[in-house]
């Protein structure tokens, strides 16, 4: 009888793809289940970017423990090893195995030594997660990691740290990859790393994030998506492959982080209020349909009233589509986790609440002025005859949804047009036509 193995993938999106290499070799010697009852042997893939993702991380694996008293092995993967190493291994002497980020092209015989009863400990590897995947997402999209790690060192990141320096996978063998995520009707192909403006500079000694695009784009029904796009390093060439590439959806996430230039220099990020604003008004003049999204961090040590509300009037002058807002949350080992100035959680909710209430009237402004266009839709579901989908400006999971009706029956990755006729929050309304 075959082992049966389940995983369980907490964390982001390049997480995920971690996990469905981890899958695809796995499939190839055991028989892959979805409940960790059926399992033999469960794999947790952890998260530990801030605390909260660590305490998801810990419970999902005490959650997890339970199942061995019925004779089942349990393997801890992903951020947490990679963060803690022998610390965490030796605190967990429930795990059979205890791995890090680099062990997944070697998971299969882990499996079968662990099931033998032998205990595992490693996490020294930064090799990069590529090969075979065993996709968890729609055939209409999927992720397409394109580096990991990180230089940047950002003040208040654990990233650096726990997946190493910025290391970029080749453009072939990126490109081989997505030729076997493309499903017949079409695929989003969503590009993701740390930050993809910095693609290449590693392997080749220039950044290739344009070339790679070029690429990708001769893939037949491929659609294009760029996540995490440092300011400082949009430039003139993919500006402009934005504009003329009709696979390249007109969207982008840029994390900014702040908008006052002693909270950014603290931070140790690379722009200026002046130079972000600049930027997007660049965008919107060259591609006036754009979809900016961003993230911005509240309650960074030292952050003051004064500077608070200049993040919210910069919030309310770039009028982004998407926003996301966090709380800053104290890591040790960080630069920012030492500074001085460190901020009540109370006054940290408080601010995380107004600057949502900010955005929330920037999201009426922007979705007011999608009432009346029309908009290609992917359909994802259908829910007592409505339909539910994402349009270009909108990203799976982390942005809203268009919702509409149509008088023909529509089936899941297809693409239709949708005149918007109204909104609600973030989610836009209309009907096919």
């Amino acid at each position: 009888m075959r082992i049966k193995v389940g995983v369980v993938s907490l964390g982001c999106d390049k997480n995920r793809v971690d996990s469905e290499v981890m899958l695809g070799n796995l499939a190839n010697e055991y028989e892959i289940v979805n409940l960790p009852q059926a399992a033999d042997v469960i794999i947790v893939n952890t998260c530990a970017f801030i605390e909260r993702a660590r305490k998801e991380s810990v419970d999902v694996i005490f959650e997890m423990n339970a199942y061995k008293k019925e004779g089942r092995k349990l393997i801890i993967t992903g951020c947490l090893p990679s963060l803690y190493k022998q610390g965490l291994a030796d605190e967990l002497v429930e795990a059979d195995a205890v791995l890090g980020i680099g062990e997944y092209d070697d998971i299969c015989s882990i499996v079968q030594r662990v099931v033998e009863g032998e205990r595992i400990v490693r996490f020294d590897s930064q090799k990069l997660c590529v090969g075979q995947r065993l996709i968890t997402t729609p055939p209409h999209y999927c992720y397409l990691k394109i580096a990991d790690g990180c230089n940047n060192c950002c003040a208040y990141c654990t990233i650096p740290a726990i997946r190493g320096k910025y290391r970029s996978i080749d453009i072939d063998t990126l490109v081989a990859e997505a030729r076997g995520l493309v499903s017949e009707n079409g695929t989003e192909l969503i590009l993701v790393a740390q930050d993809v403006t910095k693609y290449g500079v590693d392997l080749y000694g220039k950044k290739r994030l344009v070339e790679l695009i070029h690429r990708l784009s001769a893939l037949e029904g491929v659609q294009i998506r760029l996540l995490y796009c440092y300011p400082e390093l949009i430039d003139d060439a993919l500006i402009a492959e934005m504009k003329s590439n009709p696979k390249l959806l007109k969207y982008l996430d840029i994390p900014m982080q702040h908008a006052s230039d002693r909270v950014l220099k603290a931070m140790n990020r690379r722009s200026s209020n002046t130079e972000l604003k600049a930027l997007i008004a660049r965008l919107r003049h060259e591609i006036p349909e754009i979809a900016l999204r961003s993230t911005f961090i509240v309650g960074f040590p030292g952050e003051t009233e004064e500077e608070f509300k200049e993040l919210l009037d910069f919030v309310d002058y770039a009028e982004l589509t998407n926003v996301g807002f966090f709380a800053y949350s104290r890591e040790e080992n960080t630069p920012a986790g030492r500074m001085e100035g460190q901020i009540a959680d109370d006054v940290k909710q408080a601010r995380l609440e107004r600057a949502y209430l900010t955005q929330k009237n920037v999201v009426r402004r922007c979705n007011h002025n999608m009432v009346g266009k029309i908009v290609e839709v992917v359909v994802e579901d259908k829910d007592k005859g409505v339909y539910s989908g994402r349009c270009y400006a909108q990203a799976p999971e982390i942005d809203g949804k268009t919702y509409f009706t149509s008088a023909k029956k529509l089936s899941e990755g297809e693409r239709v047009n949708v005149l918007i006729e109204s909104f609600f929050g973030y989610d836009l309304r209309g009907k096919t036509v």
